[in-house]
């Protein structure tokens, strides 16, 4: 069940952000600040305004230039720096956003949205303790605002500090009664203390006076769970139902809890009446099933009975075109790769127009690998659906890896027309045509493209990685190359691509051991084995002069991936 009980630290994070984004909604004592004197007023006005005037317009670097002027003429202009704060922090630079927002508190300590501002980056970074200070502040100077102070009970119930959120949850209740504000905090607190005596208490008071309110019924089910009474959390949906049998949210409701206790005899016992139930939304019940597909117990255990389920599903909406590709979907995860094709072609040939179901298609040729077929279809979906930027891109694809490269570039020339003025559009269509002309060894145009696509998007990890690849295939500008793959793996420690590009670029600039160790910790990672990484360990083993372990390498990679055969000659070379 959807926890909505956090209602008011949810409203706290979309408060912060709203306000930490939007320009337009600051109060007067944020936007003007503290007013001084002996400086070129006239010229500060012209100047902030014009800061506001291109924030707003979304000009973020241009306003931070006028703010910037704003303070060499008045350095003591908190609003300044607050303005500056919510720029830096919108675009993700929430460390510049926090400096920033100090300042302004430094200079003007009692602007409550000051501080709210600097409390949400520091909610955002995941320091509660922070967040809390400077929330504290701000109930200390507006101790008469009272959702300041429910907020702090929310963040300090949030970091475990149970007794204070107490304190001031039992304020609210002696000073309104049981309500739907505090007392629902404090149910939350309780729960999270494992305090469900005392929680069952409050929510049962809740209930006397919301008895068919889902949430309540939801938490009152929690806590039976929580004391490990599975058998009452149950009836506890189950009465509901039977007040409301036709009521969407409750089936739901109970509907994730099944899944989240895995009552999986039950769910489906449920499920027929959730499809049919017309007041539940054709979304929810596909959000329902996309979550039971990617339950890896629950589509090995009860595939039959999912399998009807979804086909109670699609004869209820028989004309929709996305409910039937769920069925693909599930034979996917169970790698039933073919059943998936088949049945992908069987909805095209039934809708022809299902664009959804010749997409899924080519995605599923993507994870075979087979290129050919890619390629054949592609065409087809491309023609058919020739303003589609991603058939067009897919189409490109299967052409590029069966060798037909005029084709390629043909469509990439039409994916780019497609892509407009979207960068991360633009950036794919670039990165595969720079792959294209490698592959038709015109190197000099493709690192061309490359240094294109990397002034779109200069953190685009995968093709700074590409790069830095194919520079060390072509043993040239090796150490830009190292350079390049050492801050992609910067960003992802983790990611075995990225460290085998490592590994090979620290091969071609003669760092065998380093190259080694690298190479070691990707094959002893756990993953599921890459005849490419025991090719090149198998390379760098034999630089070190250990050929005996190279040839075992490549005899690995050559099980994995059997058209690697100019291995067979490195392996015979190696051990004459």
């Amino acid at each position: 069940m959807m926890k909505r009980y956090n209602v008011y630290l949810v409203f706290l994070i979309v408060f912060l952000i709203t306000l930490v984004s939007c320009g337009k909604k600051i109060a007067p004592s944020a936007a003007l600040g503290k007013q001084g004197k002996g400086y070129d007023k006239a010229a500060f006005d012209y100047f902030y305004v014009e800061a506001i005037k291109q924030k707003l317009m979304g000009n973020g670097g241009d306003a931070l230039k006028y703010l910037e002027q704003c303070i060499k003429i008045f350095p003591e202009s908190d609003a300044s720096y607050y303005q500056m704060a919510q720029i830096v922090a919108t675009n993700g630079d929430t460390r510049n956003g926090k400096k920033y927002a100090s300042k302004a508190i430094s200079l003007n300590e009692k602007n409550v949205w000051y501080l709210m501002m600097l409390s949400g980056m520091y909610y955002q970074d995941k320091n509660l303790d922070s967040a809390i200070i400077y929330y504290e502040k701000a109930v200390k100077y507006f101790p008469e605002n009272e959702n300041l102070k429910l907020t702090l009970g929310n963040l300090y119930s949030e970091n475990r500090n149970f007794n204070q959120a107490n304190t001031i949850f039992d304020s609210f209740d002696n000073k309104y009664g049981i309500n739907e504000s505090s007392t629902l905090s404090s149910i939350k607190n309780l729960m999270a203390e494992e305090k469900y005596d005392d929680a069952l208490i409050k929510i049962q008071m809740l209930l006397n006076q919301y008895p068919d309110e889902i949430l309540y019924n939801g938490l009152l089910a929690e806590i039976y769970k929580g004391k490990g009474d599975m058998e009452k959390a149950l009836e506890v949906y189950k009465s509901l139902i039977e007040r409301n049998p036709d009521n969407a949210q409750t089936q739901l409701s109970l509907c994730d809890f099944l899944i989240n206790e895995k009552s999986y005899n039950d769910l489906f016992m449920l499920l027929n009446t959730v499809i049919l139930n017309s007041n539940v939304t054709r979304e929810d019940k596909i959000a329902i099933f996309v979550r039971l597909i990617e339950i890896p117990d629950l589509v090995k255990d009860k595939e039959d009975k999912l399998t009807i389920a979804l086909m109670v599903l699609e004869a209820t909406y028989n004309q929709d075109d996305v409910i039937p590709l769920l069925r693909p979907e599930l034979l996917i995860r169970q790698e039933k790769l073919t059943d998936a094709e088949i049945r992908l072609k069987d909805l095209i040939k039934a809708r022809p127009d299902n664009y959804y179901a010749w997409e899924k298609l080519l995605f599923l040729y993507m994870k075979m690998g087979d290129f050919n077929k890619l390629t054949i279809w592609g065409e087809q979906c491309a023609t058919r659906f020739n303003t589609s930027f991603v058939a067009k891109v897919l189409y490109a694809n299967g052409a590029l890896e069966t060798g037909k490269y005029s084709i390629a570039l043909e469509e990439l020339k039409k994916a780019e027309i497609l892509a407009g003025n979207n960068k991360d559009s633009m950036v794919q269509v670039l990165t595969m045509r720079a792959d294209v002309y490698y592959r038709m060894k015109d190197y000099t145009k493709s690192f061309e493209i490359f240094d294109e696509a990397i002034k779109y998007n200069k953190d685009d990890l995968t093709v700074i990685n590409n790069y830095a690849y194919y520079l060390a295939e072509q043993n040239i500008k090796l150490k830009e190359a190292e350079e390049m793959s050492r801050k992609v793996i910067e960003s992802e420690k983790n990611n075995s691509t990225f460290l085998d590009t490592y590994g090979w670029v620290l091969y071609k600039r003669g760092k065998l051991n380093e190259a080694a160790k690298i190479m070691e910790s990707i094959i002893n990672s756990g993953e599921s084995a890459n005849a490419e990484w025991y090719e090149h360990y198998g390379f760098i083993l034999k630089k070190q002069r250990k050929c005996t372990k190279a040839i075992e390498n490549w005899n690995i990679a050559l099980k994995l991936d059997s058209t690697k055969i100019h291995l067979i000659k490195e392996i015979e070379n190696c051990g004459k």
